[in-house]
Protein backbone atom coordinates (compact mmCIF):
# COMPACT_ATOMS: atom_id res chain seq x y z
CA UNK A 1 0.00 0.00 0.00
CA UNK A 2 1.21 3.40 -1.00
CA UNK A 3 1.68 6.10 1.92
CA UNK A 4 -0.60 8.67 0.40
CA UNK A 5 0.36 12.93 0.84
CA UNK A 6 -3.27 13.49 1.33
CA UNK A 7 -3.16 13.85 5.30
CA UNK A 8 -6.44 13.52 6.83
CA UNK A 9 -8.38 15.32 10.01
CA UNK A 10 -8.16 13.98 13.09
CA UNK A 11 -10.66 15.46 15.09
CA UNK A 12 -13.80 17.03 12.29
CA UNK A 13 -15.81 15.31 9.91
CA UNK A 14 -14.75 15.92 6.71
CA UNK A 15 -15.79 14.79 3.11
CA UNK A 16 -13.61 12.82 0.45
CA UNK A 17 -14.20 13.71 -3.18
CA UNK A 18 -12.34 11.91 -6.14
CA UNK A 19 -12.50 9.69 -9.22
CA UNK A 20 -13.89 5.79 -9.21
CA UNK A 21 -10.84 4.00 -8.24
CA UNK A 22 -8.54 6.77 -7.25
CA UNK A 23 -8.18 5.06 -3.15
CA UNK A 24 -10.73 6.63 -1.42
CA UNK A 25 -12.18 3.56 0.16
CA UNK A 26 -8.69 2.15 1.11
CA UNK A 27 -7.41 5.39 2.57
CA UNK A 28 -10.11 5.16 4.56
CA UNK A 29 -9.67 1.25 5.73
CA UNK A 30 -6.04 2.39 6.97
CA UNK A 31 -6.89 5.38 8.41
CA UNK A 32 -9.20 3.89 10.64
CA UNK A 33 -7.86 0.26 10.77
CA UNK A 34 -7.10 0.67 14.40
CA UNK A 35 -10.81 2.03 15.40
CA UNK A 36 -13.88 0.53 14.58
CA UNK A 37 -16.06 2.83 13.24
CA UNK A 38 -20.03 2.22 11.96
CA UNK A 39 -19.45 1.71 8.07
CA UNK A 40 -22.06 2.92 5.88
CA UNK A 41 -21.18 1.06 1.78
CA UNK A 42 -23.57 3.04 -0.41
CA UNK A 43 -21.66 0.53 -3.27
CA UNK A 44 -23.71 -2.23 -1.35
CA UNK A 45 -27.56 -2.18 -3.58
CA UNK A 46 -29.00 -3.15 -0.15
CA UNK A 47 -27.44 -0.60 1.56
CA UNK A 48 -27.87 1.83 -1.21
CA UNK A 49 -31.42 0.76 -1.21
CA UNK A 50 -32.19 0.92 2.54
CA UNK A 51 -30.86 4.89 3.25
CA UNK A 52 -32.54 5.93 0.24
CA UNK A 53 -36.15 5.18 1.62
CA UNK A 54 -34.98 4.95 5.39
CA UNK A 55 -31.84 7.87 5.96
CA UNK A 56 -33.34 8.06 10.17
CA UNK A 57 -31.77 4.52 9.94
CA UNK A 58 -28.09 6.02 10.07
CA UNK A 59 -28.71 7.60 13.57
CA UNK A 60 -30.77 4.30 14.79
CA UNK A 61 -27.57 2.05 13.41
CA UNK A 62 -25.30 4.17 15.78
CA UNK A 63 -27.75 4.59 18.74
CA UNK A 64 -27.49 0.49 18.65
CA UNK A 65 -23.61 0.11 18.69
CA UNK A 66 -22.07 -0.65 21.80
CA UNK A 67 -20.42 0.80 22.57
CA UNK A 68 -20.92 4.06 19.95
CA UNK A 69 -18.30 4.74 17.73
CA UNK A 70 -16.99 7.74 17.16
CA UNK A 71 -16.53 8.59 13.58
CA UNK A 72 -19.18 7.18 10.80
CA UNK A 73 -17.81 6.37 7.39
CA UNK A 74 -20.48 6.22 4.67
CA UNK A 75 -18.89 5.44 1.21
CA UNK A 76 -20.32 7.12 -2.20
CA UNK A 77 -22.67 9.20 0.07
CA UNK A 78 -23.82 10.92 -3.44
CA UNK A 79 -26.32 7.62 -3.72
CA UNK A 80 -28.62 8.32 -0.80
CA UNK A 81 -28.27 12.66 -0.66
CA UNK A 82 -31.05 12.69 2.02
CA UNK A 83 -28.54 11.35 3.97
CA UNK A 84 -26.61 14.49 4.72
CA UNK A 85 -29.70 15.84 6.42
CA UNK A 86 -29.16 13.19 9.11
CA UNK A 87 -25.52 13.47 9.11
CA UNK A 88 -26.26 17.50 10.15
CA UNK A 89 -28.12 16.61 12.88
CA UNK A 90 -26.08 13.94 14.41
CA UNK A 91 -22.99 16.12 13.76
CA UNK A 92 -24.99 19.30 15.67
CA UNK A 93 -27.12 17.03 18.72
CA UNK A 94 -24.90 14.39 19.07
CA UNK A 95 -21.19 15.24 18.60
CA UNK A 96 -20.69 12.17 15.89
CA UNK A 97 -17.73 12.93 13.25
CA UNK A 98 -18.16 11.47 9.85
CA UNK A 99 -16.18 10.49 6.93
CA UNK A 100 -17.97 10.66 3.86
CA UNK A 101 -16.34 9.84 0.09
CA UNK A 102 -17.79 10.90 -2.97
CA UNK A 103 -17.20 10.21 -6.20
CA UNK A 104 -19.58 12.32 -8.15
CA UNK A 105 -21.04 15.94 -6.99
CA UNK A 106 -23.13 16.14 -10.10
CA UNK A 107 -25.85 14.20 -7.73
CA UNK A 108 -25.38 15.99 -4.34
CA UNK A 109 -25.77 19.56 -6.75
CA UNK A 110 -29.14 18.42 -8.86
CA UNK A 111 -30.49 17.32 -5.57
CA UNK A 112 -29.82 20.17 -3.36
CA UNK A 113 -28.41 18.54 -0.60
CA UNK A 114 -27.32 19.29 2.07
CA UNK A 115 -23.00 19.93 2.42
CA UNK A 116 -23.55 20.69 5.84
CA UNK A 117 -22.60 24.45 5.72
CA UNK A 118 -18.99 24.07 6.52
CA UNK A 119 -19.22 21.53 9.42
CA UNK A 120 -17.00 19.33 7.34
CA UNK A 121 -13.87 20.18 5.62
CA UNK A 122 -13.56 19.37 1.32
CA UNK A 123 -10.79 16.90 0.65
CA UNK A 124 -9.47 16.04 -2.81
CA UNK A 125 -7.76 12.16 -3.60
CA UNK A 126 -6.56 12.17 -7.05
CA UNK A 127 -4.77 8.87 -8.09
CA UNK A 128 -1.22 8.30 -7.09
CA UNK A 129 1.53 10.87 -7.66
CA UNK A 130 4.77 9.55 -9.05
CA UNK A 131 6.36 11.01 -5.97
CA UNK A 132 3.58 8.29 -3.71
CA UNK A 133 4.53 5.65 -6.28
CA UNK A 134 8.05 6.03 -5.15
CA UNK A 135 10.48 3.09 -6.93
CA UNK A 136 7.33 2.07 -8.83
CA UNK A 137 7.13 4.80 -10.84
CA UNK A 138 7.86 4.40 -14.24
CA UNK A 139 7.25 7.44 -16.72
CA UNK A 140 6.40 5.88 -19.96
CA UNK A 141 3.83 3.71 -18.01
CA UNK A 142 2.31 6.87 -16.40
CA UNK A 143 1.81 8.18 -19.26
CA UNK A 144 0.35 5.02 -21.67
CA UNK A 145 -1.64 4.03 -18.36
CA UNK A 146 -2.35 5.94 -15.80
CA UNK A 147 -1.78 5.95 -11.84
CA UNK A 148 -5.15 4.87 -10.79
CA UNK A 149 -4.65 2.78 -8.01
CA UNK A 150 -5.34 -0.47 -9.86
CA UNK A 151 -3.68 0.19 -12.84
CA UNK A 152 -0.26 0.92 -11.39
CA UNK A 153 -0.73 -2.81 -9.37
CA UNK A 154 -1.12 -4.72 -12.65
CA UNK A 155 1.93 -5.85 -14.16
CA UNK A 156 0.62 -7.07 -17.78
CA UNK A 157 -0.54 -4.39 -20.77
CA UNK A 158 -3.16 -6.73 -21.89
CA UNK A 159 -4.22 -6.08 -18.05
CA UNK A 160 -4.32 -2.77 -18.12
CA UNK A 161 -5.60 -2.41 -21.15
CA UNK A 162 -9.06 -4.42 -20.41
CA UNK A 163 -9.23 -2.89 -16.52
CA UNK A 164 -9.04 0.69 -18.26
CA UNK A 165 -11.79 0.07 -21.00
CA UNK A 166 -13.75 -1.41 -18.42
CA UNK A 167 -13.25 1.66 -16.32
CA UNK A 168 -14.30 3.90 -19.14
CA UNK A 169 -17.10 1.44 -19.71
CA UNK A 170 -18.20 1.88 -16.00
CA UNK A 171 -18.57 5.14 -15.95
CA UNK A 172 -21.05 5.06 -19.07
CA UNK A 173 -23.29 3.02 -17.78
CA UNK A 174 -23.25 3.55 -14.49
CA UNK A 175 -22.74 7.66 -14.14
CA UNK A 176 -24.50 8.70 -17.39
CA UNK A 177 -26.99 5.55 -18.39
CA UNK A 178 -28.28 4.86 -14.83
CA UNK A 179 -28.36 8.23 -13.41
CA UNK A 180 -29.93 9.17 -16.93
CA UNK A 181 -27.62 12.42 -16.99
CA UNK A 182 -28.34 12.49 -20.19
CA UNK A 183 -31.74 11.42 -22.46
CA UNK A 184 -29.64 9.50 -24.88
CA UNK A 185 -26.49 7.54 -24.11
CA UNK A 186 -24.93 7.07 -27.77
CA UNK A 187 -24.58 10.95 -28.05
CA UNK A 188 -22.85 10.86 -25.47
CA UNK A 189 -20.49 8.28 -25.87
CA UNK A 190 -19.54 9.53 -28.85
CA UNK A 191 -18.56 13.22 -27.27
CA UNK A 192 -16.66 11.47 -25.09
CA UNK A 193 -14.34 10.02 -27.26
CA UNK A 194 -14.16 13.38 -29.20
CA UNK A 195 -13.11 15.36 -25.78
CA UNK A 196 -10.75 12.76 -24.70
CA UNK A 197 -8.97 13.17 -28.56
CA UNK A 198 -9.01 17.18 -27.48
CA UNK A 199 -7.82 16.36 -24.06
CA UNK A 200 -5.72 19.57 -22.76
CA UNK A 201 -6.51 22.42 -25.76
CA UNK A 202 -8.99 25.17 -25.86
CA UNK A 203 -12.58 23.91 -26.03
CA UNK A 204 -14.21 25.55 -28.92
CA UNK A 205 -18.16 23.65 -28.58
CA UNK A 206 -18.76 24.59 -32.23
CA UNK A 207 -16.23 22.44 -33.50
CA UNK A 208 -16.56 19.43 -31.08
CA UNK A 209 -20.30 19.12 -31.38
CA UNK A 210 -20.04 19.23 -35.38
CA UNK A 211 -17.29 16.21 -34.72
CA UNK A 212 -19.15 14.64 -32.11
CA UNK A 213 -22.36 15.27 -33.80
CA UNK A 214 -24.73 17.39 -31.22
CA UNK A 215 -25.24 20.87 -30.91
CA UNK A 216 -22.81 22.88 -28.94
CA UNK A 217 -25.30 24.06 -26.25
CA UNK A 218 -25.23 19.47 -25.68
CA UNK A 219 -20.86 19.91 -25.81
CA UNK A 220 -21.58 22.72 -22.91
CA UNK A 221 -23.65 20.41 -20.88
CA UNK A 222 -21.61 17.51 -21.45
CA UNK A 223 -18.60 18.96 -20.35
CA UNK A 224 -20.32 20.10 -16.98
CA UNK A 225 -21.21 16.44 -16.51
CA UNK A 226 -17.51 15.24 -17.02
CA UNK A 227 -16.36 18.06 -14.18
CA UNK A 228 -19.31 17.33 -11.74
CA UNK A 229 -18.20 13.57 -11.43
CA UNK A 230 -15.13 13.84 -10.96
CA UNK A 231 -13.76 12.59 -14.94
CA UNK A 232 -11.44 15.88 -15.91
CA UNK A 233 -11.29 19.90 -14.80
CA UNK A 234 -11.25 23.03 -16.35
CA UNK A 235 -7.78 24.87 -16.92
CA UNK A 236 -8.48 28.95 -17.23
CA UNK A 237 -7.05 31.02 -19.40
CA UNK A 238 -5.06 33.59 -16.82
CA UNK A 239 -6.18 37.55 -17.01
CA UNK A 240 -5.26 39.69 -13.78
CA UNK A 241 -8.88 40.70 -13.74
CA UNK A 242 -11.36 37.50 -12.60
CA UNK A 243 -13.91 38.55 -14.41
CA UNK A 244 -12.07 38.96 -17.96
CA UNK A 245 -10.60 35.46 -17.01
CA UNK A 246 -13.79 34.12 -16.66
CA UNK A 247 -14.77 35.53 -20.00
CA UNK A 248 -12.27 33.61 -21.80
CA UNK A 249 -12.44 29.76 -23.11
CA UNK A 250 -10.43 27.61 -20.60
CA UNK A 251 -9.19 24.29 -21.92
CA UNK A 252 -10.19 20.79 -20.58
CA UNK A 253 -7.89 18.23 -19.17
CA UNK A 254 -9.09 14.32 -18.24
CA UNK A 255 -7.91 13.25 -14.45
CA UNK A 256 -5.37 11.05 -15.57
CA UNK A 257 -3.85 9.56 -18.91
CA UNK A 258 -4.72 6.50 -18.57
CA UNK A 259 -8.48 6.78 -18.48
CA UNK A 260 -7.97 9.57 -21.16
CA UNK A 261 -6.72 6.95 -23.40
CA UNK A 262 -9.05 4.90 -23.36
CA UNK A 263 -11.61 6.97 -23.61
CA UNK A 264 -10.16 8.31 -26.66
CA UNK A 265 -9.73 5.02 -28.60
CA UNK A 266 -6.12 5.37 -28.21
CA UNK A 267 -4.63 2.28 -25.74
CA UNK A 268 -3.19 0.40 -28.87
CA UNK A 269 -1.33 3.19 -29.86
CA UNK A 270 2.68 3.37 -28.12
CA UNK A 271 3.64 6.29 -26.95
CA UNK A 272 7.03 6.91 -28.14
CA UNK A 273 9.67 9.86 -26.88
CA UNK A 274 10.46 12.50 -29.07
CA UNK A 275 6.94 12.78 -31.36
CA UNK A 276 4.18 15.21 -30.26
CA UNK A 277 1.50 12.66 -29.06
CA UNK A 278 4.56 12.05 -26.31
CA UNK A 279 5.35 15.32 -25.65
CA UNK A 280 0.97 15.78 -25.66
CA UNK A 281 1.07 13.13 -22.77
CA UNK A 282 3.85 14.54 -21.05
CA UNK A 283 2.55 17.84 -20.85
CA UNK A 284 -0.99 16.18 -19.57
CA UNK A 285 0.75 14.53 -16.80
CA UNK A 286 3.22 17.23 -14.98
CA UNK A 287 -0.30 19.38 -15.25
CA UNK A 288 -1.89 16.42 -14.16
CA UNK A 289 0.94 16.35 -10.80
CA UNK A 290 0.91 20.02 -9.97
CA UNK A 291 -3.44 19.66 -9.68
CA UNK A 292 -2.61 16.77 -7.40
CA UNK A 293 0.07 18.13 -5.22
CA UNK A 294 -1.93 21.33 -4.53
CA UNK A 295 -5.16 19.13 -3.69
CA UNK A 296 -2.80 16.57 -1.08
CA UNK A 297 -0.69 19.17 0.20
CA UNK A 298 -3.59 21.82 0.42
CA UNK A 299 -1.19 24.78 -0.70
CA UNK A 300 -4.65 27.05 -2.29
CA UNK A 301 -2.90 27.55 -5.26
CA UNK A 302 -4.36 28.46 -8.47
CA UNK A 303 -3.69 27.33 -12.28
CA UNK A 304 -4.36 28.49 -15.71
CA UNK A 305 -2.62 28.68 -19.19
CA UNK A 306 -2.19 31.62 -20.96
CA UNK A 307 -2.41 32.03 -24.70
CA UNK A 308 -2.23 35.58 -27.15
CA UNK A 309 -3.79 35.88 -30.20
CA UNK A 310 -0.97 35.40 -32.41
CA UNK A 311 -0.51 31.51 -30.58
CA UNK A 312 2.11 32.59 -27.67
CA UNK A 313 1.48 30.39 -24.76
CA UNK A 314 2.75 29.44 -21.27
CA UNK A 315 1.89 25.79 -20.60
CA UNK A 316 0.81 26.70 -17.06
CA UNK A 317 1.02 29.95 -14.84
CA UNK A 318 1.09 29.24 -11.03
CA UNK A 319 -0.25 32.09 -8.49
CA UNK A 320 0.81 31.23 -4.93
CA UNK A 321 -0.91 33.14 -1.97
CA UNK A 322 1.84 35.61 -0.99
CA UNK A 323 4.44 34.35 -3.57
CA UNK A 324 5.73 35.16 -6.82
CA UNK A 325 3.56 34.01 -10.10
CA UNK A 326 5.28 30.98 -11.62
CA UNK A 327 5.24 30.58 -15.67
CA UNK A 328 5.92 27.37 -16.45
CA UNK A 329 6.64 25.79 -19.81
CA UNK A 330 6.52 22.31 -19.73
CA UNK A 331 8.75 20.37 -22.40
CA UNK A 332 9.18 16.40 -23.12
CA UNK A 333 12.87 17.44 -24.37
CA UNK A 334 16.33 15.65 -22.06
CA UNK A 335 18.03 18.62 -23.97
CA UNK A 336 15.61 22.10 -24.06
CA UNK A 337 17.17 24.50 -26.64
CA UNK A 338 17.01 27.91 -24.98
CA UNK A 339 16.20 29.60 -27.92
CA UNK A 340 12.61 28.19 -27.83
CA UNK A 341 11.84 30.14 -24.79
CA UNK A 342 11.89 33.52 -26.26
CA UNK A 343 7.97 33.62 -25.39
CA UNK A 344 8.50 32.54 -21.87
CA UNK A 345 11.16 35.42 -21.63
CA UNK A 346 8.58 38.23 -22.98
CA UNK A 347 5.37 37.24 -20.89
CA UNK A 348 8.40 37.44 -18.12
CA UNK A 349 8.61 40.78 -18.48
CA UNK A 350 5.06 41.27 -18.80
CA UNK A 351 4.25 39.60 -15.94
CA UNK A 352 5.62 41.72 -13.18
CA UNK A 353 7.60 39.91 -10.48
CA UNK A 354 7.23 36.48 -11.89
CA UNK A 355 9.56 33.69 -11.91
CA UNK A 356 10.43 31.31 -15.37
CA UNK A 357 11.11 27.88 -15.15
CA UNK A 358 11.18 24.75 -17.92
CA UNK A 359 10.09 21.48 -16.42
CA UNK A 360 11.55 19.16 -18.89
CA UNK A 361 13.32 15.51 -18.42
CA UNK A 362 16.95 17.13 -18.27
CA UNK A 363 18.77 15.21 -15.67
CA UNK A 364 20.71 18.43 -14.33
CA UNK A 365 19.40 22.17 -13.44
CA UNK A 366 20.57 24.68 -15.30
CA UNK A 367 19.87 28.60 -15.67
CA UNK A 368 19.72 30.59 -18.75
CA UNK A 369 19.12 33.99 -18.85
CA UNK A 370 16.74 33.86 -15.79
CA UNK A 371 15.01 31.05 -16.84
CA UNK A 372 15.03 27.81 -13.90
CA UNK A 373 15.67 24.81 -16.31
CA UNK A 374 14.93 21.86 -14.13
CA UNK A 375 14.32 18.19 -14.31
CA UNK A 376 10.46 18.03 -13.94
CA UNK A 377 10.49 16.06 -10.39
CA UNK A 378 12.72 18.18 -8.73
CA UNK A 379 10.82 21.28 -10.25
CA UNK A 380 7.70 20.07 -8.76
CA UNK A 381 10.16 19.57 -5.01
CA UNK A 382 10.75 23.12 -5.04
CA UNK A 383 7.83 24.61 -6.66
CA UNK A 384 5.19 22.69 -3.87
CA UNK A 385 8.35 22.19 -1.12
CA UNK A 386 8.63 19.02 -1.16
CA UNK A 387 10.81 17.37 0.90
CA UNK A 388 13.60 14.03 -0.31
Amino acid sequence: MYQRHLKLPKNNSFFLFGPRGSGKSTLLQKEFSLSNPLWIDLLDPEQESEFQMHPGRLLERWQAADPRPEWVVIDEVQKAPRLLDVVHQAIERHSIRFALTGSSARKLKRGGANLLAGRAFVLHLHPLSSFELGSDFSLIEALQWGTLPKAAALREPDDRKRFLRAYVQTYLREEIQIEQAVRKIEPFRKFLEVAAQSNGEILNYSRLGREAGVEAKSVERYFQILTDTLLGFFLEAYHPSVRKRQLSKPKFYFFDPGACRAASNALELPLIPRTYAYGKAFEHYVILECIRLNDALERDFRFSYLRTKDDAEVDLIIERPGKSVLLIEIKSSDNVDPTGLRNLRDFGRAIRGSERIVLCQERSPREVEGTSILPWQMGLRRIFDLKE
